[in-house]
């Protein structure tokens, strides 16, 4: 298993921005809780699945088997 950054890297900059701005928080999300501060709870529960291979919500990371 590895997380790596998207290899896009205008996304990964665009997302980044959005972070800064959200102060970490998802910027993909209007919700701002815990859950959704990066790396947020959804991806960090698909890391756990082995057999999910994919990006996070936001196209930021992504997990390969």
């Amino acid at each position: 298993m590895k997380v790596t950054l998207n290899t896009n890297e205008e996304v990964v900059k665009a997302v980044q921005e959005g972070l800064k701005q959200t102060g970490g928080y998802c910027p993909c999300r209007r919700e701002r809780t815990p859950e959704t501060k990066c790396m947020c709870k959804e991806f960090r529960d698909q890391i756990k699945d082995e057999n999910f291979e994919g990006y996070c919500h936001c196209y930021l990371y992504y997990k390969s088997k």
